[in-house]
């Protein structure tokens, strides 16, 4: 008996240590929730809450259509911000950009009053981990546990009471405006609805006990609905399908994916789901900091775009028609954001839904008439093209092209790319006493994006053996000099004449003016289609390296915008638009200047502030988490259109990954900065880029540094 008990116990120990090593183990989903204070984190001091990745905490599967989360406060980036002291409800769907935020629902007991309604809740009393979350909500005395499916919701209440036991559903609120709404019971254990905000949301929920009613409270000439469940003991659960199609379709959802499953049965799956994802990546080596930040930024890079068709394949095309097209079918990328890094890494581990997010964009372009993009620039271009010189190719490749070159050549997705066209530059206007949110062209940025863009385009022409087009894109891909202004040797507005912006301060950042969230500093290095021709605007390796010590060194002169924070000199990791300077070092061949920039990025920028739970800006559906995976692996996608990598020195010792049916392995010799020597296979690597066909076919790459 003794031996027996002796055996078990080691058995149950092995699978405790067996657990406690699974990468989701490593995953910290409050990540990226926080906000900084500190002047000198910030690099000024500030005036507003300043952003720390604006990222939700709650329970999602990979490029989920449910991601759900609490809300402490709406119109708030993803909803939640770890400093909040209370929760309005729990959201379904989450970006971190200040939208979605769909049917908020909350557990509560007794009087309630539906103008003040949000419990308070204290971070001891929380936990998080992937496709689980937990918060105890202090003024109903309901603990709260959330787990998910790709398109449904698990809600677990444990009432301490086993009266009043209700649901408050406040449809009225989302984190945009909402346009109307309805629910109603369905028999004694289900009820349905929609919301309808930006997007048309429909749900049918089944719970565990029966309801007595659904009525409503009054508030502020806000009608508030309430479920009213019935008394009794034991955990109130709610299980929730959803739909951006119909009632009819959420219900078949919930059936297909959740219903007849337990509560532990449907968070084990998402866990093991979580697993199989992370594990695709194994990293050996660095401290433990680095290993939980690694798979917590891995995590958060799995997150957006967010599924949108339903287990049977109907989804609501952007012209508003329910179709059927048996695949896949997906929000818009971060496209401005996630261009650069993210939606490769999507590509290299999880290829359906890549290929699938193209098919995704082609259908919105086809109904549309315009590839579509995010925010600013035109860079579904980069992110196709780099995709399918990557041999992601289950998709129409000419349909997309088409929508690519009308996109280049005809004004709609690109303002003003009829004067670029006929230019080479985008014009911006003279302004008098311009401010940091001064809104006119953002020319410098659109003229240095839409040169790389032309690039991207260029190379699938080349690929499709579209000669003519191939050679006017790539001329046009030289039009970033053409903002290059040689007395002050930064890229700088133009005025229709030709002629420069006056007064000039390279050191002064904008929104919209001259440059889109950024400086003359974070703009003037970016044209990863010709680095050396950049270079060469500098005088050559040497001059290069000046411009960029003096980049990093010259402080940062404390003007406050609300998502330019995190410096370097005059680098800001914080956004987006000079994410790749460090890598110019390369091109002077000072590689080992570029590798000490990188690991102050990875070193401070992502657990930073009083709870080191927030990054130096917003994450931006994953961006900024993608970032830290790549470098932290040892290689990055320096020009994303190119199926090609350049190459740095790893975090970890040892880094795996499994690509397919191939292992892909990056073993670190050394301690050093500066790379001595790459090999591929034991071949050695003349300069510092890993072709994306030898990462495809596996093997080893050795990094040698002192």
């Amino acid at each position: 008996m003794k031996k027996t008990t002796t055996a078990i116990m080691a058995c149950i120990l092995l699978i405790l240590r067996t657990q406690a090593q699974a990468p989701s183990s490593f995953v910290n989903p409050l990540l990226g929730t926080a906000t900084i204070w500190d002047s000198a984190e910030i690099g000024f001091k500030p005036t507003h809450r300043t952003w720390g990745a604006e990222v939700f905490p709650g329970s999602s599967l990979p490029n989920a259509m449910v991601q759900l989360s609490p809300v402490t406060q709406f119109h708030s980036g993803s909803g939640y911000q770890y400093e909040d002291t209370v929760i309005y409800g729990f959201i379904h769907t989450s970006k971190g950009h200040w939208n979605l935020g769909y049917v908020p629902f909350l557990p509560v007991t007794g009087q309630v009053d539906a103008g003040n309604y949000a419990s308070r809740y204290r971070h001891d009393n929380e936990s998080a981990h992937p496709g689980y979350y937990q918060v105890y909500l202090d003024r109903y005395d309901v603990n709260v546990e959330l787990t998910s499916t790709l398109r449904c919701a698990f809600h677990r209440y444990s009432f301490k009471g086993g009266q009043d036991r209700q649901l408050l559903a406040d449809l009225n609120m989302s984190n945009e405006k909402v346009k109307g709404w309805t629910i109603m019971q369905q028999g004694d254990h289900a009820f349905s609805g929609f919301q309808q905000a930006g997007e048309k949301i429909y749900f049918y929920a089944v719970t565990n006990v029966p309801i007595k009613q659904i009525d409503s409270l009054y508030a502020n000439k806000k009608t508030v609905p309430v479920v009213h469940f019935a008394d009794g003991t034991g955990a109130v659960e709610l299980q929730v399908g959803f739909s951006f199609v119909s009632v009819e379709n959420a219900r078949a959802n919930l059936q297909k994916e959740m219903l007849g499953k337990s509560f532990a049965q449907v968070r084990a799956e998402a866990t093991q789901t979580w697993d199989a994802l992370l594990g695709r990546i194994e990293v050996s080596g660095g401290t433990e900091r680095q290993q939980r930040l690694f798979y917590s930024t891995l995590y958060r890079s799995f997150l957006w775009p967010a599924l949108r068709s339903d287990a049977n394949g109907d989804f609501t095309d952007i012209g508003g028609k329910v179709v059927n097209k048996g695949f896949n079918y997906y929000t818009e990328p971060s496209l401005w954001d996630d261009y650069r890094n993210k939606l490769i890494l999507l590509g290299l581990l999880s290829p359906k839904v890549a290929n699938d997010v193209i098919r995704s964009l082609i259908d919105k372009g086809q109904v549309k008439g315009f590839m579509p993009t995010f925010f600013h620039g035109d860079h579904a271009s980069v992110f196709i093209t780099g995709s399918y010189l990557r041999g992601l190719k289950d998709y129409d490749v000419r349909a997309a092209y088409r929508l690519m070159l009308k996109n280049a050549t005809v004004e709609g997705t690109r303002k003003y790319v009829d004067e670029y066209n006929t230019k080479g530059y985008i014009s911006e206007e003279q302004v008098s006493h311009p401010q940091v949110e001064t809104v006119r062209k953002a020319a410098v940025t659109k003229t240095l994006e839409y040169a790389y863009d032309d690039y991207a385009v260029a190379l699938l022409a080349r690929a499709l053996d579209d000669t003519a087009n191939e050679r006017m894109l790539l001329r046009r891909s030289g039009n970033y000099r053409n903002t290059f202004d040689p007395s002050t040797r930064f890229m700088r507005g133009r005025l229709a004449d030709g002629g420069w912006i006056e007064p000039f301060d390279p050191q002064y950042p904008y929104y919209e003016y001259m440059y889109r969230e950024a400086n003359a500093w974070q703009s003037s290095f970016f044209a990863p289609q010709d680095p050396k021709g950049l270079a060469a605007l500098y005088g050559g390796k040497r001059g290069l390296e000046k411009k960029l010590d003096s980049m990093f060194t010259l402080p940062w002169d404390g003007v406050e915008a609300y998502n330019i924070s995190g410096f370097i000199g005059q680098y800001c990791q914080g956004n987006q638009p000079d994410h790749s300077v460090p890598y110019m070092y390369y091109f002077a061949d000072r590689q080992e200047k570029a590798q000490l920039i990188l690991d102050s990025i990875m070193n401070h920028f992502y657990d930073m502030g009083k709870y080191h739970l927030a990054y130096a800006g917003m994450d931006d559906a994953g961006e900024m988490s993608s970032w830290y995976v790549f470098n932290a692996m040892g290689f990055y996608t320096f020009s994303p259109a190119d199926p090609q990598y350049i190459v740095s020195v790893p975090l970890f010792d040892r880094v795996n990954m499994k690509l397919g049916d191939r292992s892909f392995t990056i073993i670190k010799k050394g301690r050093g900065k500066k790379i001595r020597d790459i090999r591929y296979e034991g071949q050695k690597i003349n300069g510092y880029f890993l072709p994306d066909a030898d990462l495809k076919k596996g093997g080893e790459l050795t990094i040698t540094t002192r």
